[in-house]
């Protein structure tokens, strides 16, 4: 295991403990043919414990610093706002836009080919040696799911579709416009979103959560015309759909947060980060 230890400073006494950042560079994937940089997240006092903690696996780990996760992460663990978790971070490469997407297929343009290779390296490669290595619950129920944009589209597919691994998703301004046909005449908002429709397909599992995040400024399109941007307009879409299926609106077993002025880059992804946190992780 080629493993670094990027922040763990001793805790001067009379602070509040911090969170510990290991940079991990030894999980080589098969599937995608190329080593996937890990970023672990560990809790105060992980290595004081014997005990096993909730997992949360985060696509784009490249963008942590510009989420300034780590504080955010320590303030709330300050404030006692979070149970202590694990967090893993797998970085993006160049091949960001094929590796994300949704496994089923990939969109009208082939983008999202390698989509069905990354949830088998998520499903085969990357939980079992998260489970090996670091002291994480193979309980779903503990187990999340999240990421930000086409990474946000990816997290939701992959957990939405395996609830015996994942019981919670995170969105924060999903790419839920992608879809099957380019837009025009021949277009369907009904039938050519790819996710509303593995949605429709698919089945109610009870026990699993979503939560979702849109701003006000992710973007300018409003392909219908009705006044509402199209990254609301998706996701809430979406949402319609996981209630048709049974899932319930209520702020927990579905939540949707809508960010006046946000916009779509990880500052705001990043400021509303504590929402999902507490709301994933908050204490039972």
């Amino acid at each position: 295991m080629l493993i670094s230890l990027l922040m763990a400073d001793p805790t001067p006494a009379g602070s509040t403990p911090s969170v510990a950042v290991v940079r991990d560079d030894s999980l080589y994937s098969v599937p995608l043919s190329r080593t996937v940089r890990l970023d672990i997240l560990l809790p105060p006092g992980y290595d004081k414990t014997a005990i096993t903690y909730p997992l949360l696996l985060l696509n784009d780990g490249q963008d942590i610093p510009r989420l300034r996760l780590t504080d955010v992460l320590d303030s709330l663990y300050d404030q006692q706002a979070i149970r202590p978790f694990v967090l893993v971070a797998m970085h993006a490469n160049a091949d960001r836009i094929q590796e994300y997407g949704t496994a089923a297929q990939p969109d009208y343009m082939k983008r999202g080919s390698k989509a069905a290779l990354y949830t088998d390296f998520v499903l085969t490669e990357l939980l079992p040696y998260i489970h090996k290595h670091y002291r994480v619950t193979s309980d779903p129920a503990e187990t999340a799911f999240a990421g930000f944009s086409l990474g946000g589209l990816s997290a939701f597919d992959i957990a939405f579709h395996h609830p015996d691994r994942f019981g919670k998703a995170g969105v924060f301004s999903g790419s839920f416009w992608w879809r099957s046909k380019k837009f025009n005449s021949a277009y369907d908002d009904e039938t050519d979103r790819i996710m509303h429709d593995l949605v429709r397909k698919g089945k109610h599992n009870p026990s699993q959560r979503f939560w979702f995040q849109t701003g006000t400024l992710d973007e300018d399109s409003d392909r219908n015309n009705n006044g509402v941007i199209d990254s609301i307009d998706d996701t809430l879409d979406l949402i319609r759909e996981l209630e048709k299926k049974g899932y319930i609106r209520d702020n927990q077993g579905v939540r949707y947060v809508e960010v006046e002025g946000g916009h779509h880059d990880p500052e705001t992804w990043g400021r509303v980060m504590p929402d999902f946190l507490t709301w994933a992780f908050g204490p039972k």
